[in-house]
């Protein structure tokens, strides 16, 4: 039994009898991500009518958003709490209903840097799904250096109109509303000209570009503003003070997702064994020793989750933890996904029949995680931060022009 189980014993069993009572088979082996993109507001899906009872259970029990304060719709949790939560799911294969980027992103940064007036309105949206958000902070011209936003953001009279470019941006066309970043002051240093604005897409001068990708999937989009309007109420931290809510943003995102990180590793790793089984590959000591590496891997991560939350638990700030897991699961993820091709062999060279550029589950695997060095953190910016920070070794100088 984990840390975290140990320490809520009261709120394990909780969970554990709501699952029962409340379990839906139609979504077990779905993950918080499949659900969000595959049948959250698609009443096509056959699925859609188990989801809609599990929403309706799960807003009644107050687990959508349940780590948001009280009284702001949520039930409180802690990080120990949402362990407790995410290993119970686990554990029967069900996901958590999430609100995606609404509740795991703009949400919090709302609560910190909102007015009375903005989370009063804007939040209970969230809770219920009527709002669905995706993040407009990437730009193609601004690299990895967020600050150096250049969409731009003008006031006209209780509006802000926006004009500019996103992109990366994840799930744009399933959204009604962006949160972004754009530039209303150039007279001032950049991070002090930044605004964080909720802007409607829907008829509003943003035109959507889905990108498709080498896994088959259109998760990433790209934007095109034009004359967007949002009322000035929907600027999050005062104009100029974007910089402040979008900090806010990233550390949610980065936060303590390594004490159940493990949890997704574990139920893939089991289903690759499967797989190896129904191959008859497992005798094979190549595929043994790959697979015992991934074991031990996994359970690293299970360790380093726990250290987390131990540090979490007794009040402390996370340090460098975040780029030691973002280093750890990203690199196995992505050995994994090679692991799983050469398992099967010749066949994984082979696309499944269908329309588009369909991929079979491990061919998904392999070819999603060569991004995952790359996204949200390049393995190369953690190194340099675990070197400075926890090495403290001296700081990278830049490269001179023309190296």
């Amino acid at each position: 039994m984990s840390r975290a189980g140990q320490s809520s014993e009261k709120l394990r069993s909780e969970i554990g009898q709501w699952i029962s009572q409340n379990l839906q088979p139609d979504l077990v082996g779905m993950d918080d991500m499949d659900v969000e993109r595959e049948i959250w507001g698609n009443p096509d899906n056959p699925k859609h009518a188990a989801f809609l009872a599990y929403e309706k259970a799960s807003l009644e029990a107050g687990l959508v958003c349940p780590h948001w304060p009280e009284e702001f719709g949520g039930r409180g949790f802690n990080e120990l709490q949402m362990a407790v939560l995410a290993e119970e799911l686990a554990a029967v294969g069900m996901p958590r209903l999430t609100r995606g980027m609404g509740e795991r992103l703009c949400g919090p940064s709302i609560i910190a840097h909102g007015t009375p007036e903005q989370r009063s309105r804007l939040l209970p949206r969230i809770i219920s799904g009527e709002d669905r958000y995706c993040q407009g902070f990437s730009e193609s011209g601004a690299g990895s250096d967020l600050a150096a936003v250049a969409t731009r953001g003008v006031v006209e009279g209780d509006e802000i109109v926006i004009t500019g470019e996103k992109i990366w941006t994840s799930r744009a066309h399933l959204a009604n509303v962006m949160f972004l970043l754009c530039r209303t002051d150039s007279s001032v240093p950049k991070h002090e000209g930044i605004s964080f604005v909720i802007v409607p897409m829907k008829d509003n001068g943003i035109t959507i570009s889905e990108i498709i990708t080498m896994a088959g999937d259109n998760a990433f989009c790209q934007e095109f503003i034009e004359g967007a309007r949002a009322p000035l109420k929907n600027v999050i931290g005062g104009l100029g003070g974007g910089w402040k809510a979008a900090m806010t943003t990233l550390g949610s995102e980065r936060g303590a997702v390594a004490a159940v990180q493990h949890l997704q590793y574990e139920q893939e790793l089991d289903e690759l064994v499967r797989r190896g089984r129904e191959l008859n590959r497992l005798a094979d000591p190549q595929v043994r020793q790959e697979l015992a590496w991934a074991f031990c891997q996994v359970h690293v991560m299970k360790a380093t989750g726990e250290r987390v939350l131990a540090k979490l638990a007794s009040g402390e700030e996370l340090g460098p933890e975040a780029s030691l897991t973002k280093i750890v699961w990203s690199e196995y993820h992505r050995r994994l996904g090679e692991i799983a091709m050469d398992l099967q062999g010749a066949d994984a060279l082979v696309r499944p029949e269908g329309n588009g550029y369909k991929v079979d589950r491990w061919q998904k695997a392999f070819l999603s995680s060569r991004a995952e060095t790359i996204f949200a953190g390049t393995s190369e910016v953690q190194r340099r931060i675990i070197a400075e920070r926890v090495l403290g070794l001296p700081r990278e100088k830049p490269a001179r022009a023309g190296i």
